[in-house]
């Protein structure tokens, strides 16, 4: 069992970086398609990017929260309990967007599309936002008492580190997003998704500098970064370099590097805790005092073994087949097509009038 506790941490993380790394492009996407798209056919072509693949990323969100309750159902019981407003605020933001992807088409109406357009937005923005406040909760500190229960309110959970990570990861996101959509789309698109990189990525290595540096001291673990911290510094520099040299597919590459690393980054600065209490340090939540029994972890291990290589490849597989680019001319509604004039035939009869006679062959009219 003492092995297990260590791989089913290393698993949540992986799940959680995952989440990011997928679902990060989607929220970018959302939050941009109404700048990049200039009219409906240009909103329509930058949905239809993330249209087959935003629903099966989210599902990461559910089986990291999933395995939290099943290897660590204490961790799982404080922090859903802890954080129950703010995660019900992320479930309606959740809910918002896709209940936006399939309704905007439902009503050709210019003030209808708007709407909905506006709660993507919306619900992309504050996904990461809430997302990134709990984790930084997590590793700051919650006041938790010897109990694991949590002591605080709504409001202790907006600290300054835990807004700040939720700022930068919706700025990372955006930049995800802003490459992502540069790599699958055409034309003027194209530009407008990179001139929105470019605005995008200074504000966003800045935020992650300084994310980087303030989780490193509220971690306490010397001078010098680690080797995620390290990088993700690094990629979010590459990022910025690599977009204004105009180079999609590596810009794309350094986001995704930058944005697992800060989320990586958090779960290595926080083990062997999974919650920190800012009552006391005797009361923090570790992998040990919150772990399921081992005969639980070793039949969760055997299933995720089996499992998560399927998921892997099915989602691969998905990728693969949606990687062709989107253009906005394909949803751009041509004029109402015209009726062909009807062919000239007989005349019709005129009602009342006699029936004309038809004389057979061989026969002279009489």
């Amino acid at each position: 069992m003492g092995n297990l506790i260590p791989f089913w941490f290393i698993v949540i993380a992986v799940l959680w970086t995952g989440f990011f790394v997928l679902e990060g492009f989607d929220f970018g996407v959302g939050m941009l398609h109404g700048a990049v798209g200039q009219d409906d056919a240009g909103r329509r072509a930058a949905i239809n990017t993330i249209g087959p693949l935003w629903d099966g990323n989210e599902v990461w969100l559910i089986v990291a929260g999933a395995a939290m309750f099943a290897a660590f159902p204490g961790w799982y019981a404080t922090m859903f309990s802890g954080l129950y407003l703010a995660l019900a605020l992320l479930l309606a933001s959740l809910i918002i967007r896709g209940v936006a992807f399939e309704y905007r088409g439902k009503h050709d109406a210019a003030r209808w599309r708007h709407t909905w357009d506006g709660l993507l937005t919306a619900g992309s923005l504050l996904a990461p936002l809430l997302i990134g406040v709990g984790l930084g909760d997590l590793l700051h500190g919650l006041p938790i008492d010897s109990s694991q229960n949590y002591t605080g309110s709504f409001w202790d959970l907006l600290q300054p580190y835990g807004l700040f990570t939720g700022v930068t990861l919706v700025l990372v996101c955006a930049l995800h997003g802003a490459t992502y959509l540069c790599l699958k789309t055409t034309g003027t698109m194209r530009e407008s998704s990179w001139l929105l990189a470019r605005r995008v990525a200074p504000a966003a290595g800045a935020f992650v500098i300084g994310f980087i540096i303030w989780t490193h001291v509220t971690a306490g673990r010397g001078f010098f970064l680690n080797l995620i911290e390290l990088l993700a510094i690094l990629a979010v520099l590459a990022a910025g370099w690599l977009v204004y040299e105009h180079r999609d597919g590596f810009a794309f590459a350094a986001t995704t590097v930058t944005i697992a690393s800060c989320i990586v980054s958090i779960f290595v600065d926080l083990y062997p805790n999974v919650m920190v209490s800012s009552t006391s340090p005797a009361y923090n939540l570790t992998v040990h005092n919150t772990a399921s029994a081992p005969y639980s972890l070793k039949a969760m291990t055997v299933v995720v073994i089996i499992f998560l290589p399927l998921v892997l490849a099915y989602q691969a597989w998905t990728y693969y087949v949606f990687r062709r680019r989107v253009s906005r001319d394909q949803f751009v509604q041509g004029p109402p097509p015209t009726v062909p004039p009807q062919a000239a035939g007989p005349p019709s009869p005129v009602p009342g009038a006699p029936e004309p006679t038809v004389t057979p062959p061989g026969r002279s009219p009489a």
